[in-house]
């Protein structure tokens, strides 16, 4: 195979309910949306979820689009490769910018599915039909409206609902919600927002019954994780703290998690998220697929990952509705009663909606001999 032609869309899309992190608040999305075509003219497309601002990652989409434009594809412009495992060799020199590598890495695995005429799933060894998913709520203005949109999520059959918190805003709403819904399967995610002082006050979560307490603390502060880990019965999930497999290794070495949040876009692309899927499965810790408020590009792949059989916990593939009045792709993601069909036609299964593209692209870049 080889890719003749590449191009860039920054894609801008209003969300149909703000959310709110330990860290900011977002009404709309850019993601860069990557399209690689071979010589036999199939297409691969791609998404790269990054944020904004530097608060999840130090990414940014103006980042990832500088990365992806001036080193990423010019690298992959020509170059003959058989799997996409081969792909990512090549921008190897590239270190860290996982957001900008996982959004050409999908695409390369959506076009050599494609070639090969069959679902991503397949190519990357999923063996689910079906893929249980769960739903993400941000911090609300009050613990009623919190509860408001509890209750609209288990209406709708998700059967795992995940909180934000921050400091000032973690027991008394989980309180709240665990009273409410006693037998939810509920967990909480403070992205990284807490530090060592705040070990008491993290404790006190340990009462609810959660399923897991997704990166309290800082990405690197494994040790804080290990230290919580050893003191509460719930689960510690990680995130933000493991970028890599070499991460996955040395939080394992440390004890300090006992759940593995794995995202496509974190992992630099699916090939990595496969990857860390595989150890952490072989080191016997849950592991489910989290979302970056993906398009319906992004999401599909979520998917597709999550058809792998070591995500047995809900993933973060609610349906497209929940965050797009209209998606990119056709059909949109549907969810019913929390489950998500995973798509048995060729590549991503679903059809890219181009005029919707084109009428929310922001700025666009093509390359390729052709446009030279």
């Amino acid at each position: 195979m080889k890719i003749v032609a590449a191009r860039l869309h920054r894609v801008r899309m209003p969300l149909v309910h703000e959310f709110q992190t330990s860290s900011h608040r977002k009404t709309f999305l850019d993601h860069i949306l990557v399209e690689l075509e071979d010589a036999s003219g199939a297409v691969g497309w791609g998404e790269i979820a990054s944020s904004s601002d530097p608060y999840y990652a130090p990414e940014t989409v103006e980042s990832c689009w500088h990365v992806a434009s001036q080193y990423l594809l010019p690298a992959v412009l020509g170059q003959s490769w058989q799997h996409p495992d081969q792909l990512a060799k090549v921008w190897s020199k590239v270190r860290g910018n996982n957001f900008a590598k996982a959004g050409v890495d999908m695409a390369a695995w959506v076009l050599w599915a494609e070639t090969q005429s069959v679902p991503l799933a397949t190519v990357l060894g999923g063996t689910r039909t079906e893929v249980v998913a769960g739903v993400s709520l941000g911090i609300e203005p009050t613990i009623d409206d919190l509860l408001t949109e509890v209750e609209r999520q288990v209406a709708a059959g998700y059967p795992r609902v995940k909180l934000k918190i921050a400091p000032g805003w973690d027991v008394e709403p989980v309180r709240a919600a665990r009273t409410a819904y006693p037998e939810l399967d509920l967990h909480v995610d403070a992205n990284g927002i807490y530090t060592a002082d705040d070990l008491t006050q993290v404790r006190k979560l340990d009462e609810f019954g959660l399923t897991m307490i997704e990166q309290p603390f800082a990405p690197r502060d494994l040790l804080t994780h290990a230290a919580l880990q050893r003191t509460i019965g719930t689960p510690v999930c990680l995130d933000e703290s493991i970028e890599t497999v070499d991460d996955l290794e040395t939080a394992l070495a440390l004890e300090a998690l006992q759940v593995l949040n794995i995202k496509v876009s974190r992992m630099g692309g699916l090939g990595a998220a496969r990857a860390a899927h595989d150890r952490a499965q072989q080191a016997g810790i849950g592991v489910w697929c989290g979302g970056m408020h993906e398009f319906g590009i992004g999401r599909l792949a979520n998917v597709a990952l999550s058809s792998l059989p070591g995500f047995t916990l809900p993933s973060d593939v609610s349906a497209s509705e929940k965050y797009y009045a209209r998606d990119i792709v056709v059909p949109a993601v549907v969810a019913v009663q929390g489950v998500v069909q995973v798509p048995e036609a060729t590549g991503l299964g679903h059809t890219v909606d181009r005029e919707l593209i084109a009428a929310n692209t922001v700025s666009q870049q093509s390359f390729g001999p052709e446009f030279a």
